[in-house]
């Protein structure tokens, strides 16, 4: 199997594992809503993804280390979204899909195993760019599945997007069988290398920036925004073409980033990132029609695909290829301390001061210790032990 095309069916598992996982996202707010009238906890159900893949994707990390293999930790969190998504399309109450959403949540762990997959084919000094690339495939899928969402809903209601999510979740892990992947020496878990991985400045720092990015993203776009815009008589399929937009938007800064990151300081870039995300956010609680909502999305969007991709790409850049892995889980098990603070926070503030004053206060409460952080982020540093690059 040539490299190029083991490359290219692995970018396929990832398109497939995105739109499984957000085909029924833009109107799930309100879905979980028709459940429950309580913004409280229609925050805490939406929090479970964040919290539950916050709390299995570090394991999942160390454990694929361990055995030197991540296929099959893909194939099995990709079979778990499946039935995730089954159980929110057949849930009767809020406990069900409180359980359903913790569920999605632990089959999120996914992603660890198949960014470092997909980054074993390049070189380590590539990898903000590759993840820029795989990133382009995942939110090329979230926007098919977000643009999707709503025409869905008007043909067969809202439980036929996840019964076709399930459905999705598991052609996804039945490609994944059929990818080329090299054992490696297995690599048995080390609390003292774990710890200093952890505390290593170049792979914290990005992490603690990438829970701001997606606290902001999971309180407003897939949070709070769905229900602003539809008190403000927006349909399913507006809805769904709200988030469209913003998945849209995530992609284009995905592609630029993936052009610019070889002769623009990653640091400019998260500025960047960190000022679009503000603007978004302050626009969204202060528009009074529907059309610029869609600015404060497309605003939300840029911010959210240079911050992510950035951010991913450069907590793994300079680790060794036996600890990428693991890297990779404390980074993502980091930023989803952002997916589920994001709309609980945000919950518990939209529950009693309303939905507009929170988003204030999001926009706020976030740009400074982003910019400050930003600020701190080492750009200059070089590889003192580069991992090997793995090319076929």
């Amino acid at each position: 199997m040539t490299r190029r095309f083991n490359v290219a069916l692995i970018a396929a598992v990832g398109f497939l594992y995105w739109v499984g996982l957000y085909l029924y996202v833009p109107t799930l707010p309100n879905y979980v809503q028709s459940k429950t009238t309580d913004l409280a906890m229609v925050g805490t159900i939406l929090s479970m993804y964040g919290l539950w893949q916050g709390i299995i994707r570090l394991p999942i990390g160390i454990a694929a280390d361990w055995r030197g293999r991540r296929k099959p930790f893909v194939a099995g969190c990709l079979a778990l979204l499946a039935l995730g998504a089954f159980l929110l399309g057949s849930a009767q109450s809020a406990s069900g899909l409180l359980i359903a959403r913790t569920i999605t949540g632990l089959a999120a762990g996914t992603w660890v195993p198949l960014v470092v997959l997909f980054n074993a084919f390049f070189p380590p000094e590539d990898s903000v760019r590759a993840t820029a690339m795989l990133n382009f495939v995942a939110f090329a899928g979230r926007m098919l599945a977000t643009g999707l969402n709503g025409w869905l809903n008007e043909l067969g209601g809202y439980t036929l997007a996840f019964y076709l999510a399930a459905g999705i979740a598991a052609l996804a892990a039945l490609l994944t069988l059929t990818t080329y992947e090299e054992a490696r020496p297995p690599h048995p878990p080390s609390l003292a290398g774990l710890g200093k991985l952890a505390t290593r400045r170049d792979v914290l720092l990005p992490s603690i920036l990438s829970i701001i990015v997606h606290y902001i993203a999971f309180g407003t776009t897939f949070g709070f925004l769905p229900i602003l815009a539809k008190e403000m008589g927006a349909g399913d399929v507006t809805q769904s073409m709200l988030v469209t937009l913003n998945v849209a938007m995530t992609i284009v800064s995905s592609v630029l980033v993936s052009s610019l990151v070889r002769w623009v300081d990653a640091r400019l870039l998260v500025y960047a990132s960190c000022i679009a995300a503000a603007m978004g956010t302050a626009l969204a609680a202060y528009t009074p029609a529907l059309t610029l909502l869609y600015l404060a999305q497309a605003l939300l969007g840029i911010g959210f695909g240079i911050g992510y991709s950035v951010t991913m790409g450069m907590s793994i850049r300079y680790v060794a290829e036996h600890e990428r892995t693991t890297a990779m889980g404390l980074y993502q098990a980091l930023y989803s301390i952002g997916m589920f603070a994001g709309p609980w926070v945000s919950g518990m503030l939209a529950e009693g001061m309303g939905i507009r004053p929170m988003l204030y206060v999001t926009a706020i409460a976030t740009l400074l210790p982003s910019l400050l952080l930003t600020a701190w982020l080492d750009t200059s540093r070089r590889a003192t032990s580069p991992a090997t690059a793995t090319r076929r």
